[in-house]
């Protein structure tokens, strides 16, 4: 926080009245300590890159670390400059000197100062937080007096600044009510000043000159996107513009700044706004774990790892969905508190027009990975499941849920584990939300005999395809091949990927379960031999878990329509995550 105010030439050049001290230069505070031993220390640091380094003690008894002195105007440019180029700290100010006592460094030609060292024997003291410096330039009726000569824009002005440091959130209006009275107040007190709610001459110059070195360090100009039909204000010297990748603007990082901002633009309502908040989820730069929220005509995603963090905001008017996606590390969180804000309060849906989305449907680029040349979050594995009651219970198997972190259904739905059974291999998920299947399994009541055709639904191809396939084969036998009981051979050329999923009989009752390949250990079985859990072994399982099955009740053969219904409707996605 900035706790210095500037000099009179500064307050006249910023079209404000003047206080007379120090009327003609300005420092750029760099740090500050409390010890000598480790201001001398840092000075001495300093001054191997800078000419101008000086330290000076405080009335607060610490010791400030400052470049210059400047030209009041010269100073905001050149800490605009210097931060820009990460040579100095990114919270480093403008200070106008008032509050400089004694000089530490340098002390002329002798060496500096400095403090003898503790006693090895004594246990470090904790020095106490010194108490912020008051610098009194106006009474508060001088300063209600100074402010009301000031012009409309420079009202606007300090209610911009005070927007950016987080403590306004109204309108740039320029009218001083209890809103930006409230917000002057608490920013006196975080800086070390009477909480009045009426900025004195040099407070106001102090806030607005070094709210104007923020923007100029990261190059913020207003954009007004006319293809997208967006307006917003950008870094500019983090960012810059890459190209159109429908439904992106694309703005990558500059300077290795780390940043990227992609601007979003696509036609629909509510529908494609829902499923634009699904999809970005699937995204590598939109982890897991944040807060996030979804009405019918907004969303909101903060989301945060070790290596990244994003927000994400998109509405949708007149039938267009717009918002925007930032990008960024976390060891640069303090500089996003700046940044985020600005996007926020700048961002406007614009025009009549949006992005046109192309031939492609944004929901199958997400699943090939060709979102913007964004990579999209996989999981570990995706095997099959199906739904055993209508509240939306899945049995699944126990491989597939074998150390996850998290566990979806149909890439959305969040799903707890609630039973896995390593003697069969079976697990039961239940979901975290309510879900309403399409078909629910009814078991067969009857063994089927060797040499019936059988049907497997599954994702074969785990997550690649957006549905379900039939993959069809014979029932060979009743048990296993050392005469195993609950589990059943079957012959059918299935994947990976269809373990988990259920195995019908031609009424489209469930006979069991397909289980993960393998055999007998030291075994190559011939291709397309497979194994499943029967209907009988199931329903002892479920009922154990205060799951009832339900049985199957058709006798004649199931048309192909209705076979394919039966399988695919009761069939879901079981994805681990880490």
């Amino acid at each position: 926080m900035r706790v210095w105010g500037l000099v009179v030439a500064l307050l006249a050049a910023l079209g404000f009245a003047a206080a007379a001290s120090a009327q003609d230069r300005a420092w750029i505070q760099v740090e500050a300590h409390p010890s000598v031993t480790d201001t001398v220390e840092r000075a001495e640091a300093y001054a191997a890159v800078f000419a101008d380094v000086t330290a000076y003690r405080t009335g607060t008894g610490w010791h400030a670390i400052v470049l210059g002195p400047y030209e009041p105007a010269e100073a905001a440019g050149k800490l605009a400059e210097l931060r820009r180029e990460n040579l100095i700290p990114g919270d480093s100010y403008v200070v106008d000197g008032s509050a400089f006592g004694a000089q530490v460094w340098p002390t002329g030609a002798a060496a500096p100062a400095v403090e003898a060292p503790a006693e090895a024997t004594a246990e470090p003291v904790a020095e106490p937080e010194p108490e912020p410096v008051v610098v009194a330039d106006e009474t508060p009726a001088e300063a209600r007096a100074s402010e009301a000569l000031l012009l409309p824009e420079e009202r606007m002005a300090l209610q911009a600044a005070l927007g950016w440091y987080g403590f306004y959130q109204g309108a740039l209006d320029g009218a001083f009510g209890k809103g930006t009275r409230a917000s002057m107040a608490a920013w006196q007190e975080a800086n070390g000043y009477e909480p009045t709610g009426i900025l004195t001459a040099m407070q106001r110059a102090t806030l607005t000159a070094n709210h104007q070195a923020d923007q100029a360090e990261f190059g913020f100009q207003s954009v007004t996107e006319a293809e997208a039909g967006i307006e917003i204000t950008l870094p500019l010297s983090l960012v810059a513009f890459q190209g159109y990748e429908p439904p992106f603007v694309r703005f990558v990082e500059k300077d290795g700044s780390g940043l990227q901002i992609m601007l979003i633009s696509e036609p629909g309502g509510t529908e494609a706004l829902h499923g634009l908040y699904d999809i970005l989820q699937t995204l590598e730069v939109v982890p897991a774990t944040g807060e996030r929220g979804r009405t019918d005509d907004s969303f909101d995603i903060s989301a945060q790892s070790d290596s990244v963090e994003s927000y994400a905001h998109a509405e949708t008017r007149d039938g267009m969905v717009k918002g925007y996606l930032v990008v960024w590390k976390p060891a640069d969180a303090e500089r996003m508190g700046r940044i985020l804000p600005v996007l926020k309060s700048s961002f406007r849906m614009v025009g009549g027009k949006a992005l046109d989305p192309g031939l492609v449907p944004m929901e199958d680029a997400a699943r090939a990975g060709m979102l913007a040349g964004l990579d999209v979050r996989r999981p570990l594995l995706s095997r099959s499941g199906f739904y055993v009651d209508g509240a939306g219970a899945v049995l699944t198997t126990a491989e597939a849920v074998a150390q996850c972190g998290r566990v979806t259904l149909d890439h959305d739905t969040d799903a707890e584990v609630k039973l896995v059974d390593a003697a069969s291999g079976l697990a039961v998920l239940v979901p975290k939300a309510p879900l309403a299947p399409r078909a629910v399994a009814g078991f067969a009541a009857a063994t089927p005999r060797p040499g019936t055709e059988m049907a497997v639904a599954g994702y074969s191809y785990e997550d690649k395809l957006p549905a379900p396939v039939l993959t069809f084969g014979v029932f060979e036998e009743a048990q296993g091949l050392a005469g195993e009981p609950g589990i059943a051979r079957i012959s059918a050329p299935v994947l990976a990927g269809d373990a988990g999923g259920p195995v019908l009989d031609p009424t489209g009752a469930v006979v069991g379960m397909l289980l993960p390949a393998g055999g007998p250990a030291g075994k190559v079985l011939p291709a397309g031999v497979s194994f499943i859990a029967t209907a009988a072994s199931i329903s002892t399982l479920l009922t154990g878990a205060g799951i009832a099955p339900a049985t199957a009740t058709g006798a004649a053969p199931a048309s192909p329509d209705a076979l394919n219904a039966a399988g695919l409707g009761m069939t879901v996605l079981v994805s681990c995550w880490e």
